[in-house]
C-alpha cells in the first residue's frame, strides 16, 4: 500500500512539474496546485498513524494519532488556496494588460507584443500624453 501512495504521490508530482513549464500561465497555476497536492498527500503519508483522537483524556493503551500530522495538512492545504488566488489574481492582470494569457514575454513575428498599450507612456493607443484624464 505504501508502494502504491508512494507512485501515486510521484506521478502527481511529475504532472504538475510538467504543467509548470508550459508557457500558458492557467497550465502553470494548474501545476503549483497539482505540486501543493502532492506535497500534502506525502505530508500525509509519511506521519499518518491510525488510532483513536487524540482527546484529552487519553485512554489507556490506545494508539493514538498524531495530531502534528493533521495541522500540518490543514496548513499546507490553506497555503495552497491562498497562493492560488494570489496566482489567478495576477494571470487576470496580466490578461487584462497584455491581452493574451501567455505572459508578456511571448512576442509576435515582428518583434511587438499584441495589445492596445504604448509601452513607453503606460497609455492606451491614440490619446495624447497631455491628456491622461
Amino acid at each position: 500500500m505504501n508502494l502504491i501512495l508512494a507512485l501515486a504521490v510521484a506521478v502527481i508530482f511529475g504532472v504538475g512539474t510538467f504543467l509548470m513549464l508550459k508557457h500558458d500561465l492557467i497550465r502553470v497555476v494548474a501545476g503549483v496546485l497539482m505540486i501543493s497536492n502532492a506535497a500534502t498527500l506525502f505530508i500525509m503519508s509519511v506521519g499518518l498513524s491510525r488510532g483513536r483522537a487524540p482527546i484529552y483524556p487519553f485512554p489507556e493503551g490506545a494508539t493514538l494519532s498524531d495530531p502534528l500530522v493533521q495541522s500540518l495538512t490543514l496548513t499546507a492545504i490553506v497555503i495552497s488556496f491562498g497562493l492560488t488566488a494570489l496566482l489567478l489574481t495576477i494571470i487576470y492582470r496580466t490578461y487584462t494588460h497584455y491581452g493574451t494569457l501567455r505572459g508578456p514575454d511571448d512576442a509576435t513575428e515582428d518583434g511587438h507584443l499584441d495589445h492596445d498599450d504604448d509601452l513607453a507612456t503606460g497609455l492606451p493607443r491614440g490619446i495624447p500624453e497631455g491628456r491622461q484624464g
